[in-house]
């Protein structure tokens, strides 16, 4: 069997080595002669030497054995029939078979050998020289097959090796590179090639530097000019190289890879001496992909992806930066707080997609208002924050707080609505307003909630004040969780009157805080506060929880027909339970649904409109009256009464401030006329005197609620009320004005 090598890298993978496998083998040798005692002759002395024999007695015989090629030697006969010796040869040769062909011929001329030789023979030995001779011959043509075939075997995996390693080389996704020692290109592959958008022939004999970016070539003369090798080599170089690959849109030229380059020196021999120095080896990986993605990473941590602008961790970065900058060359810095104005009611009732773009279209026109070095900020939710470094004082702050409301106080055009949202700018300016990028923020903060509680729009600077201010609501704050465990709230009742007859309708549970050292609070001076810090869902409960405890127990006393009225806030109508949990209070003090009356303001009837709507319902449907109150102090659209199941409109106690009798002009004549038109009872709140009452009257209201028949008392004072009849007294002689509709159901 042929020991040819299969070409391929596995060669010798798991074989001894080939000299071994050759030594181990016994060669196969061809005796052709058409001589049988010759023939026969010269195969045993063969045999007996230790060699596989074969023999053909004729030219054709011998071409047939001699295809297999299994044969290393061939002791050939020249002279015979039809096919002779040299044909034999010249089918060796013709056919590339390297078996060693040894002449043994009775003709010993000068010229036959020649001719044998010329054919390609190995040997030519005269018939009867000795079998000395024949085997000396045979073994030398073993042995130079042998060699031969190393040789080749060698040759063969060497051509292998190297086209592997040039595969290997130019398939590599990294850049393979080498400099000789003036920095020239004498090696690149093909990878090297593609990135750069550069044919090999182009770049092979030019200076690294044609391909560095500019700012970088000093660093790059340290990576591309390396000499050093093993572990004190450079590693993980950045670098920044220019392309010329079009852009990925296919337009323009010239583009920027960064790589991170492995080097080492290359030396002509292990001493590794300058002189003995050839160039250096470098492997280049495009980091491009890993170096945008970090980008991008980097930048989505630092910015606000809906406006792209810096988020609050880079604005307070730039802030302390900015503080440090003022504090060195002592100049002011101003910190401007931003809230946007009306911007929940435009999110509530177009939806957050429309909020989204309102909120962008606001950071471009804030953009528009900045001056080079200042740097604005998204907050939060519709919180901007403004850096304004190096001001030269307060006016100048000022001018820019103006611009900035100027801009935003004009309507916006999206998607065909005309928005209005405008906002409240809080200014704090270093060093006065704080000394660290926390206390400006914060003060400037403080400053916003301060314009804003005032008036919706507008700026100002903070001031100590307010930090006065903000302390008294920290402390009236813990004090009221404190007065919420210590039980020192209490809940007042105040009489709503029927006008027809004088009787009570409901009482309103209002809720005072009786304080150890400051007195009876009202709600005014603490509900801000617990809607602030949302403590005023507990006070909402535990309103709830006695006002109806309390009416169980005068519905006992004989009152069936009497009714309660609980304020609800917008935190307590928020929570997901809301619906449950007020009738599990009612069913706990074994009242039915039917005898309270839950009164909501119009900022809530704006704020979740979707959320709002079926938790009124699901009260409604088990009885509970709908009630709003303060109407027409609010900022709602009229338009809302037509989809909340509302019952009842309590009118704000403003306009019943100076009117006549028989004015049919104001607000209370109109407010009827809604009423009339949408069938809804109306309340009339703050009647204070009988010109009030008459005129409530007068347009048709049918309940009342003031001073003028009692303010807000204890609950131990309420039988006394019940007891006395009403207020027939105060209703009788009043003219009586039916109304065209009755209250819708």
């Amino acid at each position: 069997m042929s020991d040819r090598p299969v070409p391929g890298p596995w060669l010798t993978a798991s074989q001894p080595p080939i000299e071994e496998r050759l030594a181990q083998q016994r060669a196969r040798v061809l005796v052709v002669d058409d001589t049988d005692g010759v023939r026969q002759a010269f195969a045993a002395i063969l045999i007996e030497h230790g060699y596989l024999v074969e023999q053909a007695h004729s030219g054709a015989e011998a071409v047939r054995k001699l295809a297999t090629r299994k044969h290393q030697v061939v002791v050939l006969d020249l002279m015979m029939p039809e096919v002779s010796g040299y044909d034999v040869l010249r089918y060796l040769h013709a056919e590339g078979i390297d078996a060693k062909a040894i002449v043994v011929s009775g003709d010993a001329t000068f010229d036959t050998a020649k001719k044998a030789l010329r054919l390609g023979a190995f040997d030519f030995i005269g018939k009867g020289r000795g079998t000395d001779e024949l085997l000396s011959a045979v073994g030398r043509a073993v042995e130079r097959g042998h060699a031969e075939h190393i040789r080749n075997v060698l040759q063969t995996r060497l051509e292998h090796s190297d086209a592997l390693l040039r595969f290997v080389v130019h398939s590599s996704p990294d850049m393979v590179y080498m400099l000789d020692r003036n920095g020239n290109f004498t090696f690149i592959n093909d990878r090297f090639s593609s990135l750069l958008g550069v044919e090999a022939d182009a770049l092979l004999g030019t200076h690294y530097h044609d391909i560095v970016v500019p700012p970088d070539r000093i660093a790059a003369q340290h990576v591309f000019e390396e000499r050093r090798t093993g572990v004190r080599a450079v590693r993980h170089a950045a670098l920044r190289l220019m392309s010329k690959r079009k852009r990925e849109d296919g337009t323009g030229e010239g583009s920027i890879v960064h790589v991170e380059i492995n080097a080492t020196g290359v030396y002509a021999d292990d001493r590794r001496s300058a002189e003995h120095f050839l160039g250096t080896l470098g492997v280049a990986r495009d980091v491009s992909d890993q170096r945008h993605a970090q980008e991008i990473i980097k930048f989505q941590a630092y910015h606000d992806l809906l406006t792209q602008l810096p988020n609050r961790a880079l604005f307070k970065d730039r802030l302390s930066v900015g503080i440090a900058q003022a504090r060195r060359n002592r100049t002011l810095l101003a910190v401007m707080f931003l809230d946007l104005d009306r911007f929940k009611v435009v999110n509530d009732t177009l939806g957050h997609a429309m909020g989204d773009r309102l909120l962008k279209s606001v950071a471009n026109r804030l953009t528009g208002c900045l001056r080079r070095g200042d740097t604005l900020s998204r907050f939060g939710g519709d919180e901007f924050t403004l850096l304004l470094p190096e001001i030269r004082a307060a006016d100048d702050v000022a001018t820019i707080a103006r611009k900035i409301l100027d801009e935003i106080g004009a309507p916006f055009l999206i998607d065909g609505h005309e928005l209005y949202v405008g906002t409240s700018i809080g200014i704090a300016v270093y060093p006065e307003g704080g000394e660290s990028a926390q206390a400006l923020l914060q003060n400037a903060d403080i400053a916003m909630y301060q314009i804003k509680t005032q008036r919706q729009g507008g700026f100002t600077f903070f001031n100590e004040e307010m930090m006065r201010h903000v302390s008294t609501r920290q402390s009236i704050e813990q004090e009221l969780r404190e007065a919420l465990d210590n039980d020192e709230l209490e809940v007042t009742y105040q009489p709503c009157v029927r006008l027809a007859d004088g009787r009570i309708d409901n009482l309103e549970a209002l809720v005072r805080w009786r304080h150890p050292r400051r007195g009876v609070l009202l709600p005014a001076e603490f509900m801000p506060v617990a809607e602030e810090t949302g403590l005023v869902v507990r006070i909402d409960e535990w309103v709830q929880q006695h006002a109806f405890a309390r009416l169980a127990e005068w519905r006992k006393e004989g009152h069936d027909e009497l009714r309660v009225a609980v304020n609800v806030s917008a935190q307590q109508v928020a929570q997901a339970r809301f619906v449950e949990r007020f009738f599990e209070l009612a069913a706990a003090a074994g009242i039915e649904p039917a005898a309270v009356i839950i009164e909501v303001t119009e900022t809530l009837m704006s704020r979740d409109v979707d959320g709002l709507v079926p938790k009124l319902v699901a009260l409604r449907e088990r009885g509970v009256s709908v009630t709003i109150d303060d109407f027409g102090s609010g900022v709602s659209s009229l338009s809302y009464l037509q989809r909340f199941p509302v019952d009842t409109l309590k009118i704000d106690p403003s306009f019943m401030q100076g009117v006549r009798v028989d004015d049919d002009s104001g607000m209370v004549p109109a407010i009827a006329a809604l009423a009339r038109g949408l069938r809804l009872e109306l309340i009339a709140e703050g009647v204070e005197s009988r010109a009030q009452l008459l005129h409530a009257k007068r347009h048709g209201l049918g309940r009342a609620q003031g001073y003028l028949f009692a303010k807000p008392v204890e609950a131990s004072r309420v039988s006394g009320l019940l007891g006395g009849g009403g207020f027939e007294a105060l209703v009788r002689g009043l003219p009586t004005v039916p109304l065209r509709e009755q209250p819708r159901q």
